[in-house]
């Protein structure tokens, strides 16, 4: 049995706004800190879409919408099973609101993606955010 079937997958929202997108920098149990979306488990009973919107919610204080679902795939990294779930911002101001898992927020543009993730973009949630953010260079 695999890491991928004994764990519950981990989705993730990928929030567009003001031609920027939202990444957090999470604290990890090494202490490193890595930048990614608002992310976390799926619980029980829970679809990829409404554990993106709840994640968002208690990580970063923002009430978004799922519009729709970009993919799955599993991380590279990690192992683990990932859904990309692209979101709209309904209310509320991105800020640290889980300081246990948050060390900061950004709103970053198109072209500074890589300098936040250096290793690259799951391929849809990319084609994605080149349409979402394109010309904002």
């Amino acid at each position: 049995m695999t890491e991928t079937t004994t764990q519950p997958g981990i989705s993730a929202a990928i929030i567009v706004r003001d031609d920027r997108v939202l990444m957090v920098r999470r604290r990890v149990s090494e202490g490193e800190l890595m930048w990614q979306f608002p992310a976390g488990a799926i619980e029980a009973g829970e679809s990829a879409e409404q554990a993106a919107v709840r994640e968002t919610l208690e990580e970063t204080g923002l009430t978004v919408s799922a519009v729709k679902l970009l993919g799955e795939r599993v991380h590279p990294k990690t192992g683990r099973l990932m859904a990309y779930t692209a979101c709209a911002a309904i209310d509320g101001e991105a800020r640290v609101a889980d300081e246990e898992e948050l060390d900061a927020v950004a709103w970053i543009r198109h072209d500074e993606i890589p300098e936040y993730v250096p290793y690259g973009l799951f391929e849809p949630v990319q084609e994605y955010l080149d349409g979402e953010l394109a010309g904002t260079v």
